[in-house]
């Protein structure tokens, strides 16, 4: 987990309910303040992580030479501006160059990048940059699809949209038959 100091968000929390006319010793809120702060260390967890942390000794030597996706990785994340949440999916490929990384590393450092205050656009490219760095790929591609609460319960309030977003490294990027094909990929639901 993180270092916050979960003593002093506790407090934080304690005054934030007092501040909208709560009473944080009422039956129902007696433990929230302790509750919020266990919350937030996990939400922003990702910021104590680096990819090659989480990614270790999981790289194999391995000849391939067609792409590989993980994709539907759910997500949870907290949008910087408003500190309200956005969920989704993020789809991840690549393109080996002779190496291959364990099945459950791309999700991981999906993770680490979503738990941290965010932006969606940001976070695509973290993920993006990450793979790229840690794989060292002919190539990356990351496409992130995801609902914000903060445009969905207040300003707009537009309930059933939903922002996609995309980064692309290498082969992706240069060659849009390469492209197409991940496109394709992700874009195939399961039968």
């Amino acid at each position: 987990m993180s270092s916050i100091n979960v003593n002093k968000l506790e407090k934080i929390t304690e005054e934030l309910l007092t501040i909208i006319g709560e009473d944080p010793g009422r039956e129902g809120l007696i433990k929230t303040p302790n509750r919020v702060a266990r919350a937030w260390d996990y939400f922003i967890s990702g910021y104590s992580l680096t990819p090659e942390e989480v990614v270790g000794d999981a790289i194999f030597n391995m000849l391939c030479d067609e792409i590989i996706v993980v994709k539907d990785i759910d997500f949870f994340s907290l949008c910087e501006h408003h500190l309200l949440p956005f969920k989704g999916v993020v789809h991840v490929g690549y393109l080996p160059d002779q190496k291959c990384i364990g099945l459950s590393k791309i999700p991981r450092i999906v993770d680490i990048f979503a738990r941290r205050l965010q932006v969606q656009e940001r976070m695509t490219e973290q993920i993006a940059n990450a793979v790229q760095r840690v794989l060292e790929p002919q190539g990356v591609a990351v496409m992130v699809e995801a609902e914000h609460l903060c445009m969905q319960m207040r300003g707009v309030e537009k309930k059933a949209s939903f922002m996609v977003t995309s980064a692309v490294r290498g082969v992706f990027k240069e060659n849009q038959k390469t492209r197409e094909e991940f496109l394709a990929i992700v874009s195939k639901r399961r039968s």
